[in-house]
């Protein structure tokens, strides 16, 4: 049994929806299909709970009747019979009337967590309406009946194993199995999600709990590139990475997976393939425990990074100075990509400004406290790059015209990290892609 994971890219458009059922078609395995919202939707839904939430809604009315039409004219295009078509209207009618039905009701927390979770039902609903039109046998697994996580907001592994197990017995006779991506229950039992990019991390979880031969994870991509194809011209697909290699990257802009989607598969052990719905013949990039090579694979980078410089000549090697640092982070919740400390100073980077103000207060009494905001974090990756011969002398000979503020290497065999201003981010990926890859 495999999982094949689509995002909205792949279902956005009545075509691609179409082009998906006849990849989960071409061979015999069993297999469980995990599907996102269309491309837009969640975000228009983002719109609407924002809307709702300041008490604006005349706007959340139109743009939940704008959201309406939309799948109204999807269904048009994705189905042919009449009686498909009416099932489908009233399937979707039924969310929409909910969303209406939260216009005349007091705005919450766990009604936002309701309003986010309409994108994924309606993809795997449409999506059910068109295989059906189509006589393909299969079965509808509700995420919300298996999909859970604890009051820390982390997935219960054991139990999503033993639920799955269960309906996947209850429907031993069904091949192809569909299943919402993002959305899943927590520890009071209400609808909630797994945040941004949380369809991936579905796929991951139900792979390792269902001890699948692989997770396929299907973008409009031919898997993870050496570059960002984005903003550098010449880029080719990596064929093989570790789970390691794919963290790091995945954790450091890399977009085409996200950071959390790793560690479930890598836990049981079953690889992780990115394949592109576009071009379903291309070999992709395989995940596994194996790097297949050493040397430096691949470059990514993170934006929205703040840089904080604490100065104390007085304090720094005094014994817990460190510890007391670190505490102030751990108490907002707050992670450190990168540090780097001197005799008189220690600068770290983090990728969130919501408790900064109070952070900068509680550092201050330490020394002075210096802050650099939209920075961008530049990683190079690669199998036990910190052994493989002139790494270094490459990447700094390419960034000569770069303003590097900050280094972390040797913390990993896999990465070094450099900080660079933000406006220098195009430049950097450019020129590390003539300078360690000569394309």
């Amino acid at each position: 049994m495999k999982v094949m994971k689509f995002g909205g890219t792949s279902v956005g458009k009545p075509e691609r929806m179409q082009e998906v059922a006849q990849l989960i078609t071409k061979d015999s395995e069993r297999k469980i299909v995990v599907l996102s919202a269309l491309s837009g939707t969640t975000n228009a839904l983002v719109e609407i709970s924002n809307s709702l939430a300041i008490g604006d809604r005349s706007a959340a009315k139109q743009r939940i009747e704008l959201l309406h039409e939309h799948y109204k004219n999807f269904i048009q295009q994705l189905l042919v019979t009449e009686a498909a078509r009416n099932k489908a209207e009233g399937i979707i009618a039924e969310h929409f009337e909910f969303l209406q039905i939260i216009l005349r009701i007091s705005f919450s927390e766990a009604l936002n967590k309701d309003i986010l979770a309409q994108g994924e039902l309606m993809s795997t609903k449409l999506f059910s309406a068109y295989l059906e039109e189509k006589g393909i046998s299969h079965e509808l697994l509700p995420a919300l009946e298996f999909m859970t996580i604890d009051a820390n907001e982390e997935p219960q592994l054991g139990s999503i194993k033993v639920k799955l197990a269960q309906l996947l017995k209850k429907h031993a006779d069904k091949n192809i199995l569909v299943t919402q991506g993002y959305i899943c229950r927590n520890a009071k039992g209400e609808v909630d999600n797994l945040k941004r990019g949380g369809s991936d991390y579905t796929a991951s979880l139900v792979a390792a709990a269902s001890n699948c031969s692989v997770c396929e994870i299907w973008t409009d991509i031919d898997g993870m590139h050496n570059n960002d194809p984005r903003i550098v011209n010449k880029t080719v697909a990596i064929e093989q990475l570790s789970f390691d290699e794919a963290a790091e990257l995945a954790y450091f802009g890399a977009k085409i997976l996200h950071p959390t989607c790793i560690w479930p598969a890598q836990l049981e052990n079953v690889p992780v393939r990115l394949l592109n719905t576009m071009q379903p013949e291309a070999h992709g990039t395989v995940i596994t425990k194996e790097a297949g090579s050493v040397g430096v694979k691949a470059v990514a980078a993170k934006d929205g990074i703040i840089a904080i410089k604490i100065k104390s000549s007085r304090m720094l090697l005094a014994y817990g100075f460190l510890r007391k640092v670190f505490e102030v982070f751990e108490k907002y919740k707050t992670s450190i990509d990168m540090i780097t400390t001197s005799e008189v100073a220690v600068s770290v980077t983090i990728d969130s400004d919501q408790f900064l103000p109070q952070i900068i207060k509680e550092l201050e009494p330490f020394g002075t406290v210096e802050i650099e905001k939209e920075q961008t974090i530049v990683s190079i990756v690669g199998n036990e790059i910190a052994q493989t011969d002139h790494v270094l002398q490459k990447l700094f000979e390419s960034l000569k015209e770069v303003p590097v503020t900050m280094v972390s290497y040797g913390g990993s065999h896999h990465n070094i990290s450099l900080l660079v201003p933000g406006t220098f981010k195009t430049k950097t990926l450019q020129l590390l892609n003539s300078g360690l890859f000569g394309l």
